[in-house]
């Protein structure tokens, strides 16, 4: 159809006439607008989830920029796994710094089952802190199993209140994710003959460690040591399972020095480590071996020295400055010289007290009229008087010149009488015996009676006939 129009010149001007739009097309550019608008609308709240977790626009723009599928995420995802992350105690400025360096923790899968186990299982008790250092280091596909390998260590008996502290105090990327099942279970079954569940309590951190490459190898190298005997192994990395963090390069290095300087053999130098762990961590330059040089210059051979160490082991790890050198000016006041064995004995008596204890227990006994010759005498006879108790020394000579009326000079004589406990031997012992042989009996005998003889001693004969 056309349609004519006629101008003022009698001319007829056709106007093409115009259909009208199809009802379609109308709905497409509708579409379009709605369209158009839901996604500036979403991103408006994308930005506006991102702000609430701490980033700012340019932030925002950024990561996503690197990350596109955060983009294509629903919106009500990527805030459900906010709450999740929130649920499990990932706040703030760490769930800011999280989504930063992990921008995939908000959209990962493998994820989700993680938060749910230790949020619900686990009672939220796993800190935040190490999540977050897990979601960083690890990568997601890695995290498939984690609930069924903390399983595994409850299967195998690590207490349901510890496994916090395990979880808390391990690499969870080396020691859980990075293991496959079968590893784990081969690591638990192989340390389990040397109380492995009780060290991997003590020392979780153990659980980081490759098995063939790094525990196998230590702890073998400490059982040949020990001569085959997988107890004192297992006694050992009970009392410092933290021996197992030096390379065996570095054992095995402490346990040639002990043997050429100072001529011990494996058995030896095993008994020192199950006396004392802690000599694996001992410099051997700084402080292994002045302090045998020492010992060495004091007269000691290679059997003396492996006896003091066994019975003072400290005296590796103890401070030169701050604290072998006071007692060593105390030792030589009192009495002892240099460079003999007797000095060497003192001193390794003393190496379990403070300068300050051992100060006060020389200061009692010149308190109480007793000389510096008369105290080198007495610790001669029983070198630990110089590390007991001051309060308790003092109770016990009191006890002695007042309740018993006995001279100090006694304790020349029986300084023993100081290391009994003062209530159930001193005590009792006397009150019994002061009344069948007086008050003058023998300190030395009166205590020194084994118990079973003391018991059986005869009770005075009753003077009335039955």
């Amino acid at each position: 159809m056309i349609n004519a129009t006629k101008t003022s010149h009698n001319l007829i001007y056709f106007r093409p006439f115009k259909c009208p739009q199809p009802a379609s097309r109308f709905l497409i550019q509708c579409n379009s607008v709605d369209t158009a608008i839901s996604l500036w609308w979403e991103a408006g709240m994308l930005f506006s989830v991102f702000r609430e977790i701490g980033l700012n626009e340019k932030e925002t723009n950024l990561l996503l920029g690197k990350n596109p599928t955060l983009r294509s995420t629903s919106l009500d995802r990527i805030r459900a796994r906010v709450l999740a992350l929130q649920s499990v105690g990932i706040n703030g400025f760490a769930l800011y710094r999280l989504v930063i360096k992990c921008p995939s923790v908000l959209i990962a899968e493998e994820i989700d089952p993680v938060i749910s186990f230790v949020r619900d299982d686990l009672e939220g008790k796993v800190e935040a802190a190490q999540l977050e250092r897990l979601f960083i280091t690890t990568e997601a596909r890695f995290l498939l199993g984690f609930a069924q390998k903390v399983k595994l260590l409850l299967h195998h008996e690590v207490p349901q209140e510890k496994i916090a502290h395990v979880l808390n105090n391990a690499n969870l990327n080396k020691a859980i994710c990075c293991k496959t099942v079968e590893e784990l279970e081969r690591t638990i079954a192989f340390l389990k003959p040397y109380h492995g569940i009780e060290i991997i309590v003590r020392r979780p951190a153990i659980l980081n460690y490759d098995l063939d490459s790094q525990l196998i190898p230590k702890i073998r190298f400490l059982e040949e040591l020990s001569g085959g005997d997988a107890n004192a192994t297992g006694t050992v990395l009970r009392k410092l399972p933290a021996i197992l963090s030096y390379s065996l390069e570095h054992m095995g290095s402490h346990v040639d020095f002990m043997k050429s300087y100072v001529g011990l053999d494996d058995r030896e130098i095993f008994k020192i480590i199950l006396v004392f762990p802690n000599v694996i961590s001992a410099s051997k330059e700084r402080k292994l071996r002045p302090r045998i040089e020492f010992l060495k210059q004091c007269g000691l051979n290679s059997n003396d020295i492996f006896k003091f160490l066994t019975r003072a082991p400290l005296f590796v790890a103890l401070s030169f400055e701050d604290n072998l050198a006071h007692k060593l000016g105390f030792l030589v006041k009192i009495g002892y010289e240099y460079r003999t064995k007797e000095l060497a004995v003192a001193l390794g008596a003393v190496t379990r007290t403070s300068c300050e204890n051992m100060q006060k227990v020389i200061g009692l006994f010149l308190s109480y009229g007793l000389s510096c010759e008369d105290i080198f005498y007495m610790s001669k006879k029983h070198p630990q008087i110089l590390q007991y108790n001051p309060g308790s020394l003092e109770e016990k000579m009191e006890y002695l010149t007042e309740e018993m009326g006995r001279d100090v000079s006694e304790l020349l004589t029986f300084p023993a009488f100081l290391g009994y406990k003062l209530d159930d031997r001193i005590k009792h012992r006397y009150e019994v015996k002061k009344k069948t042989a007086g008050t003058g009996m023998s300190l030395n005998k009166l205590l020194s009676e084994s118990a079973d003889r003391f018991s059986t001693t005869e009770q005075p004969k009753s003077l009335v006939n039955d």
